[in-house]
């Protein structure tokens, strides 16, 4: 069964092959009886991502499609499903080494609610007209039966305007923009004849859509567009560097940064209002970064993974990490060994 995704990433600019028709990678469940579609489906879908289905869902009719291109550094799905639940967990994300930045773009339908960073967090319904993703996050996702486009993205590519574009990661941009119509019309163009079209053309079509889309999800975040959203985003990197050079130190807190950068609360709080606020962001890369630390140093013991990251406790430190990502510290090395997150 081909992958869903390519064997290696490429680097931007990687050769393609001139005036060389495009040929889709085609998959669909309908063919299988229906009470094989969904597993087919989470089969072809779990080297990046679990499919989570309900006993009922198993047991009834499932469809699911999807035509998948490779264009230089880009992967470009066109993908169909009926109603579904997708988790991405950080035992998944210990386990692989898909590290992209997706945009789901939504033809028809899209997601009820959407969760980032956290296992446990409340899903807020809402409407989308693209999802930005970071595969190195975790992500859960409750998406009604919808075509989308899925569209995997170096994230260097990015970084024009998202310095760190793991900033990207959750934010949604609402189908009623303007921009939005726009970067949709131009999505879904470009599924219609991108089969019709050199892998030339098709990599033009798609760094002018890839552009379009890190525009968007800048101004909406304030990142670009006058001289003041210039400085909002060499603030909001001053902020993301400076949190992510001082996480071992047990005194980062909101308070510290403010006071070391010199900056208002007021103006940093609507800049980290997606993740949550500062002390959410804080405490998610710390989180983020234990997590890593747990597989790469496995003969460290747990709780002084949690000092090296600013937890006062062993205790403090097993709390914030179940209540995030829904497992205890240890679980994430088992899970690396093949006993969870099968």
């Amino acid at each position: 069964m081909p992958a869903l995704l390519p064997h290696h990433q490429s680097l931007p600019g990687a050769g393609l092959a001139p005036q060389t028709r495009l040929v889709p990678i085609h998959f669909d469940v309908c063919a299988l009886p229906p009470h094989r579609r969904l597993l087919a489906w989470r089969e072809r879908l779990g080297q990046i991502i679990d499919v989570v289905p309900s006993r009922a869902q198993l047991e009834l009719p499932f469809r699911a499609s999807i035509d998948r291109y490779d264009i230089g550094e880009f992967l470009f799905g066109d993908c169909y499903t009926d109603q579904i639940t997708l988790d991405r967990s950080i035992a998944r994300i210990s386990q692989d080494n898909a590290r992209s930045i997706v945009f789901h773009v939504f033809l028809e339908g899209g997601p009820e609610s959407v969760v980032a960073h956290s296992a446990r967090r409340q899903g807020t319904p809402c409407e989308v007209g693209i999802l930005a993703v970071d595969l190195d996050q975790p992500l859960h996702v409750l998406r009604r039966a919808c075509r989308h486009i899925t569209l995997f993205v170096p994230g260097e590519l990015l970084q024009e305007v998202f310095a760190d574009p793991g900033a990207l990661h959750g934010r949604v941009l609402a189908p009623q923009k303007p921009a939005v119509r726009l970067i949709v019309g131009r999505v879904a163009a470009l599924a219609g004849n991108i089969r019709y079209m050199s892998s030339d053309d098709a990599h033009r079509s798609l760094c002018d859509i890839v552009h379009l889309i890190a525009a968007a999800f800048g101004e909406e975040a304030g990142l670009i567009g006058s001289k003041r959203a210039i400085a909002r985003a060499v603030m909001f990197e001053d902020v993301r560097r400076f949190v992510r050079a001082n996480l071992s130190d047990c005194e980062l807190s909101p308070e510290h940064v403010l006071e070391s950068l010199g900056l208002s609360r007021q103006t940093v709080y609507r800049l980290f209002q997606h993740e949550g606020g500062l002390g959410a962001y804080i405490r998610h890369r710390r989180l983020l970064a234990a997590a890593k630390d747990l597989i790469r140093f496995p003969w460290i013991p747990v709780k002084d993974v949690g000092y090296s990251l600013g937890f006062n406790s062993a205790s403090d430190f097993t709390r914030a990490f179940r209540r995030a990502y829904d497992m205890a510290p240890h679980e994430v090395r088992l899970s690396k060994g093949g006993d969870l997150g099968k």
